[in-house]
Order: C-alpha cells, then structure tokens, then sequence
C-alpha cells in the first residue's frame, strides 16, 4: 500500500518574507488553539469534561492561515475536530471551555458541546458531527450572499473521509453552476477515524474538483505561510465573483481520532507520529522562519507561550465554576 509521505503534494514554494509583525499574531493564534487543546486532553483525562472531543493538535496551520483570509462577517462551517476553526474565527477561550463542560455560559448554552460549537457574531455557522455535514450550510451561505449582492464568502472545512459522501459533491456542482463564493478546505490528515485515506479514496483528491471544474490547489497544510498565501487568492477570487475553489492541505492529527483513542499502533506506526511531531509540526515550522529571518527570538516566543497557558487557566477556571443550565430550559436552544 502507498503511504503518504509527511507533508504531501504541494502546488508552490514557499518564499513569502516573514518579517511582518502580523506573523507573530498568526504564531499566537496556532499556539492558542495548540495549548487549548492540551488543556481540553487534561480536562477528559480528570473526568472534569462528559463525553469526548476530537483534538486539532498538529493542524493548527490550516484553520489559522485560512481563517485569518476572512473578515468577521464571513462564513465558516465545521467538523467534529472543530475547536481550532472556532477559536481562529474568533471564538473566546473562556466560552469554549464552558461549552465543552455543558456550562450555560457555553457558545450553546452547554447543549451542543464539542462538536457542535456555533458563534454567529463571528460567521461560524457551526461545527457539525456528520462528517461531511455542513457542505450543505456552507454552499448556502454562499449562496444567501450572492442573492444579497453582499461580497462576503463561504469556507467549509472537511476532512478527507468526506470524500466518500455524496452530499459533498451535490454542493460542488452547484457551487460551480452557479458561481458561489464558496472554497472548500479539504484537511487531509491521512485517516478516516482509524482507515488510512488511500484504503477509502479512489483515484487523486484533485480530480473531484476538476469534474465539476473548480480550481483546486494542493499545498503542504503545515505550512502556514503556504495555507495563508493560497486561501488568499481564492477569497479575493470569491469576492469577485468568480466561483468556488478547492483547497487541500495536507496535514496531519498528532494525536487519536479522539481523546480516548490512546494506543494507535494497530493502525499508524509511532515512528511515523514521531516524524511528522519532529518535522513537521506546524508551530516549530513558524518558530524557525521567524527566529531566522529575526521577526522573534526564542524569548519572546516563550512569553506568548507563558502569556497564552495564562489564559487558559483563568479561562477553564470560569467554565469550572459557570453554572448548569437551569433543568427549565431543556427544550430551549435545541433543534432537530
């Protein structure tokens, strides 16, 4: 069987000068939404936290480079391994954490939990745990905002296992009928829950988006410098109304398809965990370009570090002790 490789297929190299002060917001945003998760590990694992939550560690350069393209009154949709997409559309640390623990001060007044997180005032119409769910939501937004002559765009995030639902590719053809502003981020992160892609997925990713004559580009997703510069070009592409975009980032989840898958030897290797954590870890990867081309020194990396962990504590210290929902609004904020 032909393995991945870390990294994967990219269109481009990446040359883009780091020396903007602006790429040391994009490192406090991936290290945000990398000690978040951390700390949402360590709430599970002290029975602190109900049920269970699909970490984002090791993707963080995807939901930032791309998230960071979009004004606040544009759209996002999300996935079940959703909280690095809320937390880069602008979601706050403390209302994260009071939703994961079923708190009423919780983005969904503790009902929806982790993978249901939605924050309108920021355009995240929601995370969804049907894979491949919120292509749909996603495509008619878009659509919402064509028909409101507005120049705000749709992103819908999904990883590679939605490839096989065909909910997906109804959307696409659409989309391209109809030229929505709409890009579809595909984060391939190798497995479809414990199924690595190439097992599941016939053919090339990139051929799905050529048959319904989207433009797609394929970029190495731990490279935000990369996600940044592609998503770039397909929201301005979108705001002119010129139609949809595909984006693949390849990546990679450092950790189990959620908290509680803990020994994944039987279906990924530790050596090649350890490659892709020594290699290709997101964070390392800025850190280097921005102590290299001397946009920050270790030290002042560390004090966005300590200054975030910070944070996190005063935050998951707020959704401890918010209160429940009060037992007379069970049938208050809740759909089907």
């Amino acid at each position: 069987m032909a393995r991945s490789k870390p990294g994967g297929k990219q269109a481009s190299k990446s040359r883009t000068p780091i020396r903007d002060e602006r790429w040391i917001h994009f490192y406090r945003q991936m290290m945000k939404i990398r000690l978040f998760e951390e700390q949402v590990n360590q709430l599970y694992m002290s029975a602190k936290m109900p049920g269970l939550a699909h970490l984002y560690i090791g993707q963080e350069a995807v939901a930032v480079g791309v998230c960071e393209t979009l004004r606040q009154d544009d759209y996002i949709t999300s996935t079940h391994r959703g909280h690095g997409h809320c937390l880069a559309k602008g979601a706050s640390l403390d209302r994260m954490f009071a939703e994961l623990l079923g708190k009423a001060p919780g983005y969904c007044r503790g009902k929806g939990g982790s993978m249901h997180i939605a924050d309108q005032e920021t355009g995240n119409l929601g995370a969804n745990a049907i894979v491949g769910g919120s292509a749909g939501i996603a495509t008619g937004a878009a659509m919402s905002a064509k028909m409101r002559g507005s120049d705000q765009v749709a992103v819908c995030f999904f990883g590679e296992g939605a490839l096989g639902q065909g909910l997906l590719y109804e959307c696409m053809n659409m989309a391209s009928l109809w030229k929505l502003p709409v890009i579809y981020v595909c984060e391939n992160n190798l497995y479809n829950e414990y199924t690595h892609y190439s097992e599941t997925t016939a053919g090339e990713i990139r051929e799905r988006a050529k048959a319904f004559e989207i433009p797609c580009e394929a970029i190495d997703g731990q490279d935000i410098v990369l996600v940044h510069a592609a998503s770039q070009y397909f929201v301005e592409r979108a705001r002119k109304r010129e139609g949809p975009s595909f984006l693949i980032c390849n990546t990679y989840r450092f950790y189990g398809h959620h908290v509680g898958d803990v020994d994944r030897a039987y279906y990924r290797s530790k050596k090649e965990e350890e490659e892709w954590k020594n290699r290709r870890d997101p964070l390392k990867l800025l850190a280097q370009r921005l102590t290299k081309e001397k946009t920050a020194d270790d030290a002042s990396l560390k004090q966005i570090e300590d200054e975030i962990q910070r944070q996190i504590e005063a935050a998951v210290q707020f959704a401890l002790n918010a209160p429940y929902p009060k037992p007379s609004e069970v049938e208050q904020d809740v759909y089907a």
